[in-house]
């Protein structure tokens, strides 16, 4: 079944899931062969990763929120396990805001 209202980045979602993606490995294999974490070659990838991660973390809370309600009359445990799924996605939220800003201010 369709979504009434879906959520502002629609089919947008993946595109940018698979930038922070990039980024992260990118970032990652910098640190792996041996940069430290004030260069840019990890700080970069990381930054742009982080500010991707904020608006995708966001648009997927508000679709598990939403799956968790809908699912609620039907099988009630299921529709738990979805708001704790949401709660770990705002998590996810606030840390990637957090790791941002200290990427900035770095």
């Amino acid at each position: 079944m369709p979504e009434t209202s879906p959520p502002l980045l629609g089919d947008w979602f993946i595109y940018l899931s698979l930038i922070v993606l990039i980024g992260g490995v990118v970032a990652i294999t910098a640190l792996e062969f041996g940069n430290s974490a004030s260069s840019a070659v990890v700080r970069v990838p990381a930054l742009i990763a982080c500010i991707l991660l904020v608006p995708i973390s966001a648009d997927a809370a508000v679709r598990v929120w939403r799956s968790a309600w809908a699912w609620m009359p039907i099988d009630r445990n299921r529709g738990l396990f979805r708001f704790v799924w949401a709660a770990v996605l705002v998590g996810i939220l606030i840390a990637s805001v957090a790791l941002a800003v200290a990427l900035l201010l770095q």
